[in-house]
């Protein structure tokens, strides 16, 4: 069936030519200036000021804040997981939930809530099914990472409250090198977790105007090294008075594997991981259209990290999957999970030149993916999904400024968890998504629109269970510039269907701690959303600040019930009114010049306070404030920077949430360009948490036992020729 579909769309996509993003080198006037002001001499891969893909971005302003890493920025923070990559921009929290798995946290949200995208469409892996499921994006052949807010969102889905993160990769070729062939490598290395890792990709002009393109990428680094104790002080505090209890009761051998858990320090043990990817890709670039297509692999094993835990079988009990999950104690055997993803995908557009629709565009994607949880050698559940997702939309010619793009979205998939611990039955996801977005603007005052519809059906097979969703979400975004300073705002009202788990999830979940069940009468999670925000732009400063709340009035979430089950604590979805609100902030300023260098200073700071009301207490794993600051000397071949992070304690928590202890980081880079300012060429030497301190992230759910990196030098190099 899914074969068909697939054929079937690339039927479509020959007869419209039509693609999810337009060329984006040289052949593209709109984004070809802006590519040259952040790089000039590199045909190839835009370094400086943001340049938004997608075919109705090129020409629309963008009234929501929109950020990204590119280029040398892209290389330095490139880590394994595009979560722990994007945590230096602002609003942006991660996961955290090992180095092989965390995903991205944007305002305060994650899961569902945040869509994460590869080249304007959908993952389709199971990373929002469960936090301890690995992204299957490989940021070492990623070009560029592109986060989104606002009205705009709406064209990725009703779901996206939180925004959207687009991974933008080369496979399919968007337009024809300038020389015969051309060649990108990154590489690095990183001491914390003797990390070696490395990227390359090449792309070769055929004849007849085809491009042809492959990548591939190896990652490998152990058990990862720590500041100082691996457990945070209340779990620790905890771990020691039960192997006490466990010595009392005659258990010698249970206490001293607790004792030897709680005084672990230097290395998070079972936190190694091993990646690599492969893709290959083809694309026809003609004078008004282009039609490509590529397959690629992604592979990784990691390990689990266990939490030292609350039950202990004896005298030869056999436990149950939840006992295994909340013994995590030192003897019991290792869980790892190996993940594998193959993907093909498929993009054309071609330009009609008409008065009113410009440009057709087309892009689809098929992925299968099955990932497996060991413990030990054995095998203990494993995660089989099979998706495809395919989005065509009709861009609108600028009108007397007037522009915009309307389309249809259409996802199904198929998810089944065979094992002890399979917490959500087999089932099965379609959904069909209308959309439309609009811009217009006279003068110095611009408008934006977005109206979107969705009809999304979950059913659980075996449980004989069927929902569907019938959902509207609207948006509206204004905006005045008065001269380098521009005000506006957005509103929005979205919808959001319930996610699988919340809706049929019935069993112990490994990520969680905890026994979760769903329930299947939930109703739609629906939110007005409003931000207001101010862009300052001038020669030498850039600054931006926003302000925003959201309130909902049948917010998802789980809470303790009492209960427990399989030796761990009962958590069930539930529903209720809740308010998040914030602020996120963002300025780089040059202050002039020291020598032959520029000196700039920059800095981020975000914010996110979110409750339940009714008496339901904070949200839990929302980021406390954080501030970034740093300062820089910059030259056209060498650039010198130092920056301190600073987070704050978090201690509005929710039921069953420890506090997290804030923490200051303090980090500084080099940046070395041999050939100059033309930056093909660049050695990047950092050393992070200089002064090797513990640090947690609130939003993770592994925080107690599993803290960020400790001192971690790390050397890149990054050519393009």
């Amino acid at each position: 069936m899914k074969k068909a579909v697939l054929l079937r769309s690339a039927t479509i996509a020959a007869v419209a030519l039509s693609a999810m993003h337009a060329p984006a080198y040289a052949q593209n006037a709109d984004t070809a200036n802006a590519a040259d002001e952040a790089d000039e001499d590199d045909d190839f891969h835009r370094t400086g000021e943001i340049v938004v893909t997608a075919p109705y971005f090129e020409k629309l302003d963008l009234l929501a804040g929109t950020s990204a890493l590119a280029g040398e920025d892209l290389a330095q923070q490139s880590r394994g997981q595009i979560g722990d990559t994007l945590t230096s921009l602002p609003g942006i929290s991660a996961t955290s939930f090992s180095p092989g798995s965390s995903r991205p946290v944007l305002r305060g949200f994650q899961g569902n809530r945040v869509a994460v995208l590869t080249d304007g469409i959908g993952n389709i892996d199971a990373s929002n099914t469960s936090a301890d499921h690995a992204v299957t994006i490989e940021t070492l052949t990623t070009e560029r990472i592109e986060v989104l807010r606002g009205p705009a969102v709406l064209l990725f889905g009703g779901q996206a409250v939180g925004g959207a993160v687009n991974a933008i990769d080369k496979r399919i070729p968007r337009s024809i090198p300038e020389a015969p062939a051309h060649v990108d490598v990154l590489g690095g290395y990183g001491s914390a977790a003797s990390e070696w890792s490395g990227g390359a990709s090449v792309d070769v002009a055929l004849a007849n105007r085809i491009v042809v393109h492959v990548d591939g990428s190896y990652r490998k680094s152990d058990d990862m090294r720590i500041g100082g104790y691996q457990l945070s002080p209340e779990l620790r505090e905890e771990v020691l008075e039960l192997a006490d209890e466990e010595a009392s009761e005659g258990h010698l051998d249970e206490a001293e594997e607790l004792r030897e858990a709680a005084d672990n320090r230097g290395r998070i043990p079972n936190s190694g991981v091993e990646s690599w990817s492969a893709g290959v890709g083809a694309a026809f670039i003609g004078e008004r259209g282009n039609l490509g297509a590529s397959f690629s692999i992604y592979d990784t094993n990691y390990g689990i990290p266990s939490r030292p835990g609350t039950a202990h079988a004896h005298g030869g009990e056999a436990a149950s999957a939840g006992e295994k999950i909340a013994m995590g104690a030192k003897g019991e055997e290792d869980v790892t999970i190996g993940l594998r993803q193959y993907r093909a995908d498929l993009r054309g557009e071609v330009e009609t030149g008409g008065d009113f629709i410009e440009k057709l565009t087309f892009r689809a994607g098929y992925a299968d993916y099955t990932h497996t949880e060991f413990e030990g050698d054995e095998i203990g559940t494993v995660f089989n999904s099979d998706g495809i997702e395919a989005r065509s939309e009709a861009v609108q010619a600028n009108r007397n400024g007037w522009r915009g793009a309307s389309g249809v979205q259409y996802l199904t998939r198929d998810f089944e968890a065979i094992g002890a611990e399979a917490f959500v039955p087999p089932n099965r996801t379609r959904q069909l998504g209308l959309f439309t977005f609009q811009e217009y603007g006279w003068g110095n005052f611009e408008i934006e629109g977005a109206l979107r519809y969705d009809s999304v059906t979950q059913e659980a097979q075996t449980r004989g269970l069927e929902r569907t969703f019938n959902n509207v979400s609207a948006a509206m975004g204004a905006a005045y510039l008065f001269s380098s300073l521009k005000l506006g705002m957005n509103a929005s009202r979205t919808a959001r269907a319930p996610a699988v788990e919340e809706l049929f999830s019935d069993g112990p979940h490994i990520a969680t701690q905890a026994y979760e069940i769903g329930d299947p009468t939930l109703d739609s999670e629906r939110a007005w959303n409003l931000e207001l925000y101010a862009r300052y732009d001038s020669s030498n400063v850039k600054a931006t600040a926003t302000v925003y709340s959201n309130w909902f009035s049948n917010f998802i979430y789980e809470d303790a019930t009492g209960a427990e089950e399989d030796s761990l604590p009962v958590f069930q979805y539930f529903q209720n009114k809740a308010r998040f609100w914030g602020f996120e902030a963002e300025l780089s300023a040059r202050l002039g010049k020291i020598g032959g260098f520029d000196f700039v200073v920059d800095g981020v700071a975000d914010h996110t306070r979110a409750t339940i009301s009714n008496g339901g207490g904070p949200v839990p794993r929302i980021p406390p404030l954080r501030l970034l600051g740093g300062a820089e000397l910059k030259s056209g071949a060498l650039d010198l920077r130092g920056e301190v992070e600073w987070s704050a304690d978090q201690t509005r928590t929710a039921a069953f949430e420890t506090d997290t202890a804030g923490f200051t980081m303090v980090n500084a880079s080099v940046s070395w360009r041999p050939l100059g300012a033309d930056r093909n060429i660049v050695f990047i030497a950092s050393a992070n948490n200089i002064f090797d301190v513990t640090a947690r992230r609130a939003a993770s759910f592994t925080k107690d036992f599993v803290p960020l990196s400790g001192r971690d030098f790390r050397l890149t190099a990054r050519l393009s020729f």
